[in-house]
């Protein structure tokens, strides 16, 4: 890995030299957490040789999306206080989970929900050593951690929770990181069409990431093989504006990202002051192709045969440090590389000067009220049902439809809580063919496509979809 001093860093583009070198060194920081939880036990600065019984015995984890996921969140971080957004982060490729906990732990989100996980050397050692460790933490982005409402790793369900978490949640944005690997899936290839749905004005944001990094654990992934502009014209055709950051060279992929971001916040803040001012056409979201390097950083060569941008980075590129000499070498070689004595302090914190990257507060993704479900949570307001019930005269004697006395409860479930806005109905059929028929008196089918003269209950803002 090649790093840049910040003499040689360059401010061609959005980022001040200065911002350049120190996002550069907090992705550093958060690449050197990702290796340290899956291979380390003690020694978590390397202040020392590393030495075999550092290492974990058994290794678990996934390296291969960890640095694209690690350069993602350090860039959001950026226009989070840039711009002040409510932001969460949903990571579909959720094997991921060392990037993710390692960046709440360097926003302090992870310390302050484990206290025992503190800010420095012994922290650090904690945290490295909890990772895929009996008693410890999975290796997912479970709920164990901070800002987590998407396990990952589900196979494309990402797109479709990224969506449900913005309705009707007009503030929130939400970034969904989806997996080229999970991009193949039958649920994420119809959540795309979840753009169809949201409504600039009621309803939040989702920017979809796709982290194209070309392969899942043993082959390439189908999208990251076809042509550029094929893929371009794939979500045009979904309905998106796509927006491209491609590339391997950190100085150069900093200053794409950030000038790529500026202009997607553009794009969305223009959408919804279109939509305020009354424009009713179904806007064109942007969404961003990452492509870079499966692996990226990590070791080039292991054993003779590529890892970096290889489906070998997928899982643990050295698979036997503690019993092979050469691997343990190597693997002291690439985390020396991301230079952690100019990271962290002699007590082993993240250094000021960088921390200071990060949001503060509830703007941190880590400790983003939407992404704890329990703090937002509003109770529904609830008809009696025994008002619902139905009269019966004798066995035998009445004809009527249970689904038809159940529409007539959900239509006075929406009424009571059309201002919260808290209650919809997903109908995996139809609502009118499961006789639901009476909620069409309080609401409509929520529909941001065309309408024609003959459809019957459309409108921009319903409660049905």
């Amino acid at each position: 890995m090649t790093v840049a001093t910040r003499k040689q860093q360059t401010s061609t583009g959005p980022l001040s030299a200065d911002l350049l070198f120190k996002m550069d060194a907090y992705w550093r920081a958060a690449n050197y957490l990702s290796v340290g939880q899956m291979y380390l036990k003690d020694n978590p600065l390397l202040r020392k040789p590393l030495a075999p019984d550092h290492i974990k015995r058994l290794l678990l984890g996934h390296w291969g999306t960890s640095p694209g996921q690690n350069f993602i969140y350090v860039h959001l971080n950026r226009i989070i206080k840039e711009y002040d957004l409510n932001m969460i982060y949903v990571a579909g490729p959720g094997h991921g989970g060392p990037a993710l906990v390692g960046n709440t732990y360097l926003e302090g989100t992870y310390s302050e929900i484990y206290p025992a996980i503190t800010k420095d050397e012994e922290g650090l050692q904690r945290l490295f050593k909890q990772f895929s460790f009996p008693g410890g933490i999975p290796s997912h982005v479970s709920p164990e951690c901070p800002g987590s409402i998407h396990e990952g790793g589900e196979l494309g369900y990402s797109l479709s929770h990224a969506f449900g978490a913005a309705f009707d949640n007009p503030d929130l944005m939400v970034a969904c990181v989806i997996g080229d690997g999970e991009a193949e899936t039958g649920p994420l290839a119809t959540a795309w069409h979840s753009n169809k749905f949201l409504n600039p004005v009621t309803d939040g944001t989702v920017l979809p990431i796709l982290h194209l990094n070309g392969y899942k654990i043993a082959n390439p992934t189908i999208l990251a093989r076809i042509s550029p502009e094929e893929l371009e014209q794939l979500m045009l055709g979904y309905g998106w504006k796509p927006y491209f950051v491609e590339g391997d060279d950190p100085q150069k992929m900093h200053q794409q990202m950030a000038e790529t971001l500026d202009r997607i916040i553009g794009d969305i803040r223009s959408i919804r002051e279109a939509a305020v001012n009354g424009n009713s056409e179904r806007p064109r979201w942007p969404m961003l192709i990452l492509r870079s390097p499966k692996g990226w950083t990590g070791p080039k060569l292991v054993d003779g045969l590529p890892v970096e941008g290889s489906f070998r980075a997928h899982q643990v590129p050295l698979a036997d440090p503690a019993q092979n000499p050469e691997h343990l070498k190597q693997l002291e070689a690439w985390m020396r590389s991301y230079r952690p004595e100019e990271l962290f302090d002699e007590k082993g914190a993240l250094r000021p000067d960088l921390a200071e990257l990060a949001p503060v507060g509830e703007r941190r993704m880590g400790a983003n009220p939407n992404a704890n479900g329990g703090l937002v949570l509003k109770e529904l307001r609830m008809p009696d049902f025994r008002e619902f019930a139905l009269e019966l005269s004798g066995p035998g004697k009445e004809k009527a439809s249970d689904t038809t006395i159940v529409g007539k409860f959900l239509s006075a479930v929406i009424r009571q809580n059309q201002e919260q806005r808290n209650f919809r109905i997903f109908g995996p059929d139809e609502t009118l063919s499961n006789k639901l028929d009476a909620v069409f008196k309080e609401t409509n089918r929520q529909w941001e496509a065309e309408e024609l003269d003959t459809d019957q209950y459309l409108a921009r803002d319903g409660r049905v979809m």
